[in-house]
C-alpha cells in the first residue's frame, strides 16, 4: 500500500482552491491543486446572502474538485468553509447544493479554527516552512477573503493566543475611478483607516517571528520579497496605485482577479504587522489547506516524528 493520501477543498470568501498531498518522509508533497476565483463575498447581498446563481457556481466547481481529487488518488477529502459561508444567514442553503450536487459535506469553520489549522499548515511539515525552526513564540497571519486571523503558538506545539478581524480583501473594498484602471488613492487612504480601526485594541503576545499566509501574501512574494517589511509593503501599494490592472497582470503574472483584491490585502497585512509592532511578516509556504491535510493525515496515523 503506498501512502496515504489526502485532499482539502477550501471555500473562501475569494476562492474555491484544492490541495491534493501525501507524505513523503518527515515533510508534505503537493500532488496536484487547482484554484478558482468563486468571489462568494463580493458577490453576497448586503445582508450576506449568497445568491442563488453563486450557490450553482460553487456547487459545481467543489463536484469538479472532487473529480480532480478522485483521479488523484485521494482516499480522504475534507472539504471546509471560512468567512463568506459562516457568516451568510443561507448557508445551509450552499452546503444543501454541494452535498446533492457532488455528496461533499462541508464543514463551516470558525474564525478560531481557521487560525489554528492556517498555524498548521504554515509551521508544519511542509516544504520550505519558514518557521519550523524559529525559538520562542511565532505568529501567524491569514488574510483571507472575508476575515483576516492572528494566531501565536509554538510550532509543533500549542496554539496560545487567536484572534479573527471580519475584515478581508473583498470587505475592504478599493475603488478604481475606471474599470481596471489604477485605485483611487482616497479609496485606498479609507481602506487604510478602517483597516487600522478593525486591530486597534488588539495586542498579540511578543513573538520571536511572523509568517504571513493567504493569497495575497503569496501574491505579494513576486512585488516585494519574500519578507513583507512595513517599507516593502509601502513601495508594493505605490507600484499598485501606479499601474492599471493589465499592467499589473502583465508585469507580475498574476490573476486579474487577484490584482482586484490585493490593494486590500495589502492594506490587511500592513495592518496585522503594525498589530505585532511592526514586525516584518515571512511568505509562508503552507496555510489552510496544507493544514487542513497535516491533520487528516495525523487522524490516519501518520507522523512527522516517524
Amino acid at each position: 500500500m503506498g501512502s496515504l493520501r489526502c485532499a482539502c477543498i477550501d471555500i473562501g470568501s475569494n476562492t474555491t482552491r484544492l490541495l491534493v498531498a501525501e507524505p513523503d518522509g518527515s515533510t508534505l508533497r503537493d500532488l496536484d491543486g487547482v484554484r478558482a476565483f468563486t468571489r462568494i463575498g463580493a458577490a453576497c447581498r448586503e445582508d450576506g446572502t449568497i445568491p442563488r446563481e453563486k450557490i450553482d457556481e460553487v456547487a459545481l466547481t467543489v463536484a469538479s474538485q472532487k473529480a480532480i481529487a478522485s483521479a488523484a488518488g485521494a482516499e480522504r477529502l475534507r472539504a471546509v468553509a471560512t468567512a463568506a459561508i459562516r457568516r451568510a444567514p443561507n448557508r445551509d442553503e450552499l452546503l444543501a447544493a454541494i452535498r446533492e450536487r457532488s455528496g461533499v459535506e462541508v464543514e463551516v469553520l470558525s474564525g478560531e479554527d481557521e487560525a489554528r489549522l492556517a498555524f498548521l499548515g504554515a509551521t508544519g511539515s511542509c516544504p520550505g516552512a519558514v518557521v519550523l525552526d524559529a525559538e520562542g513564540p511565532v505568529a501567524v497571519v491569514d488574510v483571507g477573503g472575508g476575515s483576516t486571523e492572528i494566531v501565536v503558538g509554538t510550532p509543533g506545539g500549542t496554539v496560545d493566543w487567536v484572534v479573527s478581524v471580519p475584515l478581508g480583501s473583498s470587505v475592504l473594498p478599493i475603488e478604481r475611478p475606471e474599470p481596471d484602471g489604477v485605485p483611487d488613492p482616497a479609496s485606498v487612504a479609507a481602506a487604510r483607516a478602517a483597516a487600522l480601526q478593525g486591530f486597534d485594541g488588539i495586542t498579540p503576545p511578543a513573538v520571536t517571528r511572523a509568517v504571513a499566509v493567504g493569497g495575497s501574501a503569496t501574491s505579494l512574494r513576486l512585488l516585494a520579497g519574500e519578507t513583507l517589511s512595513p517599507a516593502g509593503l509601502d513601495r508594493a501599494l505605490d507600484v499598485l496605485l501606479e499601474l492599471p490592472v493589465d499592467a499589473v497582470v502583465e508585469r507580475f503574472a498574476l490573476h486579474p482577479d487577484r490584482v482586484r483584491m490585493l490593494p486590500a490585502g495589502l492594506v490587511l497585512l500592513g495592518a496585522a504587522s503594525g498589530a505585532l509592532g511592526g514586525r516584518p511578516l515571512e511568505v509562508g509556504r503552507g496555510g489552510l489547506r496544507e493544514g487542513v491535510v497535516l491533520e487528516e493525515l495525523e487522524r490516519g496515523g501518520w507522523s512527522a516524528a516517524g
